[in-house]
């Protein structure tokens, strides 16, 4: 389907690439360079995230846009690694690294804010404003302040010397501030983040994320995610299953890792009961998926102890103001967190 067919976007997926979509290692120089110079079939997807991605671009009103930190001339293996993974993704922004060495501006070369900001904005200045939107992201760098600044921001729920004050603090250029703060200005206000995810690559605890409230929903696999997005009715039962059939046979993951996953969203308020109802019923269906992965019965089984044991569910977290400015440091690049801790 040509762009000029496809329906304007209902719903807008944002999606990071390394360590959220790419199991990426860029911790030393000799990371960066073996990551630089793999080639498509070598790199590894994180397990169940294109199973993830391809049931959510399922509808044709549906927009993948992706926004990395992977420099521009990655850009043909990493849409050759997308192709071969089955993902058709809208957008993909890459950051110009060259550029920024080539005009001396060294510390836009590790900075996140600086970067993701601006083109999260732009984009969606040319989305519709009724367009609700998905973020997924990682632990590795700012993803969370980033996204959910990002969201407040589109929602005028923060000031404009809030966010020059963030900006400043995340060492982002004066032209690049200024550009942030122009593209806001031309963005109709609307409040479309619906969820912000963010994969625990590092294992941060996720009691770290309850600062920015309910929205952000840390992951530990994105069965987790699935059942979340399936909770708010963008995934239904059986698009669910094709997930967790993937990680059971590509992945390795059984009945336990998959009862704790379910387990550990139960214990955090998620609403997981009406899922774990509605899994079954996809179980017993017509689709043969009862009979194509084994464990699921027992693994339903175990939901329901779980829900049992936990008597009844847990209240949600209840939403909250997000104070950016006493989050200042999850803003900063991490070798400088790294500094200020040491």
């Amino acid at each position: 389907m040509s762009d000029e067919t496809k329906p304007a976007p209902r719903r807008i997926y944002r999606w990071d690439l390394d360590k959220t979509y790419l199991q990426t290692e860029f911790d030393t120089l000799r990371q960066l360079v073996r990551t630089a110079l793999q080639r498509a079939n070598e790199k590894k997807a994180v397990p169940g995230a294109a199973a993830l991605i391809r049931e959510l671009k399922a509808s044709p009103d549906v927009r993948l846009c992706i926004v990395s930190g992977s420099p521009t001339q990655m850009r043909k293996v990493l849409m050759e690694k997308l192709k071969l993974d089955g993902v058709e993704f809208d957008e993909l922004v890459l950051k110009d690294n060259l550029r920024n060495l080539v005009r001396g501006r060294f510390k836009a070369l590790r900075g996140q804010v600086g970067y993701k900001l601006p083109v999260l904005l732009e984009s969606r200045a040319r989305a519709p404003a009724d367009a609700e939107e998905v973020l997924f992201g990682d632990d590795a760098e700012a993803d969370a302040f980033v996204y959910s600044l990002y969201a407040d921001m589109v929602a005028r729920r923060v000031s404009e010397p809030v966010v020059y004050r963030v900006l400043e603090a995340a060492e982002v250029y004066s032209d690049d501030i200024e550009r942030v703060i122009q593209v806001w200005h031309s963005i109709p206000q609307a409040d479309p983040v619906r969820r912000i995810f963010i994969n625990l690559d590092r294992l941060t605890p996720p009691a770290y994320f309850a600062k920015y409230g309910p929205r952000v929903v840390p992951i530990f696999n994105y069965f987790q995610a699935a059942l979340v997005l399936m909770g708010d009715k963008f995934l239904t039962a059986p698009q669910v299953l094709k997930v967790m059939i993937e990680l059971v046979q590509t992945a390795g993951y059984n009945l336990l890792t998959l009862s704790n996953s379910f387990q550990d969203l139960l214990r955090r308020g998620l609403p997981m009961g009406a899922v774990a109802e509605a899994l079954v019923e996809a179980l017993k269906g017509p689709g043969g998926m009862f009979q194509a992965v084994r464990p699921v019965p027992d693994i339903i089984a175990a939901f329901s102890k779980r829900v049992a044991s936990l008597g009844s569910e847990p209240a949600p977290p209840k939403a909250r103001d997000i104070d950016y400015l006493s989050l200042l440091d999850d803003a900063r690049p991490r070798t400088h967190k790294a500094r200020r801790r040491s």
